[in-house]
């Protein structure tokens, strides 16, 4: 899930943020701030929060006036198998996103994770990484090691391979139809067509691909084809941008735009300076710079959406901050737009995705995929 604005105003004044206690159910799926807004700005502005810590202070900055679209609709059930009345999947790679796949699986009662592989991690330090996550919170289910080749959570036992070759993967054996690639190697066709030698039928790339048809959930998932084996699901970015980019383009027609992503440090960044010889500057410590970079998810957003094929450019600056990244969208439109009519475009037939409301916090909120949030007050 992630959380996105739209800004819309037409002169320069003042604006003020201020939080107030909200409470929390863990049965709401996504937790955001409210924030009070005066005045106008010239432009049309987007942004997008991933789910994870927000915090917002008291501050003087020029006045505008949200329109805010917040992605809290639950996907979509997955095709269930026709023998357990589930879809089976299978997760290549337990990172960061393989163990995020493997909690929102476990939280759907249409989808079963069946096996999992990682040639690094043996399924006791599975156990431990599933269970422990600085980031998202605890696990709070049950997990267990059954034996070297066996995770149990919940009561539900899942396979533990170790295989670096995907083609010598199992897949057919646990009954794995779909699999999850998130190891971000198997990135192109080729690679990740790899798995269907195991058995899956079915293989979904959680990051970019150079050749493999991608899309966003809201956008163009409509021109999926059965034919299609390997497809990719794009970039956290580009799932924040592409929904909020359709609506304007549709309603107002985007004639070029610049895209900025606050992004938060990743894994690929140094902890400490350190050398970085192809780009200097990604080579200091992450959690003391605001540091410049390249994205390439206003050039992937051509892809999920052909008629804003170059149209867009982007940059990114990587801020020290464990979660949460924002996406900021300036635009040229061909018609004029008011907040109103901008607001009315929000409602329309995404508005399962997008909203115009937000609300206010005075705590850092930490979600988890199964919504029990964690929360820290701010300083002061």
């Amino acid at each position: 899930m992630a959380f996105s604005f739209l800004i819309r105003s037409t002169a320069a004044a003042s604006f003020h943020i201020e939080a107030s206690d909200l409470s929390l159910s863990p049965s709401d799926r996504l937790k955001v701030s409210s924030i009070g807004f005066s005045g106008n700005l010239n432009s049309i502005f987007g942004a997008a929060l991933s789910t994870t810590s927000v915090s917002l202070q008291k501050c003087n900055l020029r006045s505008i006036q949200p329109i805010k679209a917040t992605a809290a609709k639950i996907p979509p059930a997955a095709p269930k198998s026709r023998k357990s009345g589930k879809t089976k999947i299978g997760i290549n790679g337990f990172g960061r996103i393989g163990r995020l796949v493997l909690r929102a699986a476990n939280s759907r009662d249409d989808i079963e994770v069946v096996a999992v592989n990682d040639p690094f991690i043996d399924a006791k330090y599975m156990a431990y990484m599933f269970k422990y996550d600085s980031t998202h919170g605890g696990f709070k289910g049950k997990i267990r090691v059954v034996d070297e080749s066996t995770l149990e959570i919940n009561g539900k036992q899942i396979h533990v391979v170790n295989k670096r070759d995907p083609a010598e993967i199992p897949w057919g054996k646990f009954g794995a139809e779909f699999v999850v690639e998130s190891s971000g190697i198997f990135t192109t066709v080729s690679k990740a067509s790899a798995h269907m030698k195991g058995g899956a039928k079915k293989v979904v790339i959680s990051a970019p691909s150079t050749d493999a048809p991608m899309f966003v959930v809201g956008v163009n998932e409509k021109s999926y084809k059965p034919s299609m084996n390997v497809v990719s699901n794009a970039s956290c970015t580009t799932n924040c941008l592409a929904p909020l980019a359709k609506v304007v383009h549709e309603e107002f027609g985007i004639i070029e735009g610049l895209m900025t992503t606050v992004h938060a440090t990743t894994a690929t960044q140094k902890t400490v300076d350190g050398p970085s010889m192809k780009d200097w500057r990604g080579g200091r410590g992450a959690g003391q710079n605001i540091i410049p970079s390249s994205t390439g998810a206003a050039k992937a957003v051509g892809k999920v959406l052909p008629e804003l094929n170059g149209k867009l450019t982007g940059m990114a600056f990587r801020v020290p901050t464990p979660n949460v990244s924002v996406v900021d969208l300036t635009c040229r439109l061909q018609k004029s737009a008011s907040y109103e009519t901008v607001k009315a475009a929000i409602k329309g037939h995404l508005k399962a995705f997008l909203d115009t409301q937000m609300r206010m916090l005075s705590l850092v909120i930490l979600l988890v995929i199964q919504g029990q949030a964690y929360s820290t007050p701010k300083p002061g």
